[in-house]
């Protein structure tokens, strides 16, 4: 689904998707017309713009989740502000893509989202994570203190996945086998009771690392 208040971007970008072989099940012009749409269709990926005309795209994307809770949220929005980008990750999307991002761009963020992988323009995935860690720099939490243990090289995969990197690039970062990388993430998504990288991401926004 594509959610946008431009009817020439928003009709552009659904051709296009139809075109490289997506299949749009809905448009749609701000918060209220995407929740029933989403609701209606359950898409698999919302792109999300983040200025509506009666709301914001962060909270079209708490919308849009409370009635399809099983759809992830990709920004593509021409604002890089960190504001924005901080809201809409906190309202639960899954990534932030600038419209300055070619067509090939998209559609590999939009398949990477779809996979469950956390997708960000370069340079916002920092931004995100260096003020989660400003924020996690404050006096530890009796529920800090109690999250599980990761091993070092354990954390060391959960920040590349949080940074986007696939497991293969993971690997060649690391000299590690794919493999390897693919044993570190499960037994991380095993001791933080997680399902997938999405949530690996957020994890690891949440805490700072």
């Amino acid at each position: 689904m594509v959610v946008d208040d431009h009817p020439m971007w928003r009709d552009g970008v659904a051709r296009d998707l139809d075109a490289a072989g997506f299949h749009v099940v809905a448009t749609a012009d701000g918060v209220a017309a995407a929740r029933r749409r989403a609701t209606a269709t359950l898409p698999d990926v919302v792109l999300m713009d983040m200025h509506l005309p009666d709301g914001n795209g962060a909270d079209a994307t708490a919308q849009v989740l409370a009635g399809s809770p099983n759809s992830c949220i990709l920004v593509l929005s021409a604002s890089a502000e960190r504001d924005d980008v901080l809201d809409a990750i906190k309202a639960g999307a899954s990534g932030y893509l600038v419209k300055s991002a070619s067509a090939e761009e998209l559609f590999d963020a939009v398949r990477a989202t779809a996979a469950g992988q956390a997708v960000f323009t370069p340079g916002l995935a920092g931004l995100v994570l260096g003020e989660y860690r400003r924020i996690s720099a404050g006096p530890a939490t009796a529920e800090l203190d109690a999250r599980p243990t990761l091993t070092d090289r354990e954390t060391e995969v959960l920040r590349l996945v949080a940074k986007g990197l696939s497991a293969k690039q993971i690997a060649t970062k690391l000299t590690l086998s794919h493999r390897t990388v693919e044993n570190h993430v499960q037994a991380t998504l095993r001791k933080l009771h997680l399902a997938n990288r999405v949530e690996l991401t957020r994890y690891a926004i949440e805490q700072g690392l």
